[in-house]
């Protein structure tokens, strides 16, 4: 037979799996705070018992975290694909730098063509609001407000590209740009020159992402990552001759 008896869902199991979804499509992001229990319960329409064995069920999967006092949380672990012992890896050899800028440059590229085609009207809302905040920062002079709607700018277009598998991948990436592990991106934000140049960068990829043209969109993204490479190298350059400038200053000193 390739009939199977139907068996009614347990209400636990049907909790469980709109919250896995949520997670899934980055809807629930981790570090996100669940709604209380009380509040939790009474959106979804179930009783409290059900939402507790489902969310037992959800921490013991890793997907969730209960603090006690605090409420449940989405775990960390699923922003990085990547096991701490790698990233300090990454943090201490320079050629990792210039691998992730191109496995940025090739998946964001990818994630902003896939987002012209597929982002909703809702998505391009968000791609526009956090770059209009880009600008307001930037005309602030806020860098470290700037370098942080960066990330926000770049993720959001990843989400607009409604692809799971690249959204926890790349929000992976972002996780270790946003602590540094790489290069400082503050450093960049604060030159005025870069700042502007950013700026019209970041400006290109939202008008081609908004505009649904996702071979511009592409070449929008692929142009900003070359620039980041380029502003990278020089920041090492400069870098490395001030120490050589430093080391010689002190070796006349000691004269």
């Amino acid at each position: 037979m390739t009939f199977h008896k139907i068996e009614p869902e347990r209400i636990a199991s049907a909790i469980r799996r709109q919250i896995e979804s949520l997670i899934l499509r980055g809807v629930l992001r981790p570090g996100a705070r669940l709604p209380a229990e009380r509040d939790l319960a009474a959106q979804l329409s179930v009783s409290r018992p059900s939402l507790r064995e489902a969310l037992a069920e959800l921490e013991q999967a890793g997907l969730i975290v209960t603090r006690p006092g605090a409420g449940a949380y989405v775990a960390d672990v699923l922003g990085s694909a990547f096991a701490p012992p790698l990233v300090r890896l990454f943090s201490t050899h320079s050629e990792a730098l210039f691998d992730y800028i191109a496995f940025r440059r090739d998946l964001e590229g990818l994630a902003a063509a896939r987002a012209a085609r597929e982002a909703s009207d809702t998505d391009l809302s968000i791609i526009t609001a956090i770059f209009q905040r880009m600008e307001a920062a930037h005309a602030r002079r806020a860098a470290r407000e700037e370098a942080a709607l960066d990330a926000d700018f770049h993720m959001a277009i990843v989400e607009a590209s409604h692809n799971v598998v690249m959204l926890h991948m790349m929000r992976s990436m972002f996780e270790m740009l946003r602590e540094g592990v790489f290069y400082n991106r503050q450093t960049m934000f604060a030159m005025r020159t870069t700042r502007s140049e950013l700026l019209q960068q970041h400006r290109a990829i939202h008008d081609a992402v908004t505009g649904r043209d996702p071979a511009a969109a592409r070449a929008a993204v692929e142009a900003h990552m070359d620039f980041v490479e380029s502003a990278t190298r020089e920041q090492i350059r400069i870098a490395r001759n001030e120490d050589t400038a430093q080391l010689r200053f002190a070796q006349e000193q000691a004269k």
